[in-house]
């Protein structure tokens, strides 16, 4: 197999993996998505009752199965690095078939939970908590779809003879999966267990 296994050695221990822009980009989405979760905690705390009323409305065991999917797929993504850096490429595809496997299905089950709140005309502007609802859960599930574009490309790339696996590139995808698990771990008891 022609497939070769770049890994960048120069990097001294306090470089952390994908590199430092991708760090500020993550570290600008969780600010990002902090301030989304801290005015929802401010709006929830003026009007407890009605938020309290619309948090019943989520279906928690979706979202909660959700958050275990998510969580799966994000040790197959670990799991993919680690198999890349012991040299079993294989072993790695496999893994990275299973962490976008996990993606597609959060998304599934994100596209059911929202078909069942436009079923129930339950929309954006019906509330001051849907309007958060909407707005985090859509533009976390707008980070789980660029995520599972970065490591479908990953794939193909480790899938070719021809190309080279950089281990750079596949941190880098592991570093922005996970963020999209860890940002779900925050708005998963924001949104369905708090108020």
């Amino acid at each position: 197999m022609d497939i070769k296994i770049h890994a960048i050695n120069h990097r001294d221990i306090s470089y952390p993996p994908g590199g430092i822009l991708l760090w500020i980009i993550i570290i600008l989405e969780l600010v990002t998505f902090g301030l989304g979760i801290g005015g929802l905690v401010y709006y929830g705390n003026l009007e407890l009752e009605l938020f309290h009323t619309s948090r019943l409305m989520l279906n928690a065991p979706l979202g909660m199965l959700n958050t275990l999917v998510l969580l799966v797929s994000g040790y197959f993504m670990a799991d993919t690095v680690a198999k890349l850096k012991s040299w079993e490429l294989e072993s790695s595809k496999r893994s990275l078939l299973l962490t976008m496997l996990g993606g597609l299905v959060f998304v599934g089950l994100k596209s059911w939970e929202y078909y069942e709140k436009l079923s129930s005309d339950i929309e954006m502007a019906d509330n001051m908590f849907f309007t958060f609802y909407w707005l985090l859960t859509g533009f976390h599930l707008a980070h789980v779809l660029v995520g599972l574009v970065i490591l479908l490309v990953i794939w193909i790339n480790m899938k070719s003879k021809s190309m080279a696996v950089e281990l750079a590139d596949v941190e880098s995808g592991a570093a922005f999966w996970h963020m999209c698990d860890l940002i779900w771990l925050l708005l998963f008891p924001s949104l369905y267990l708090v108020f």
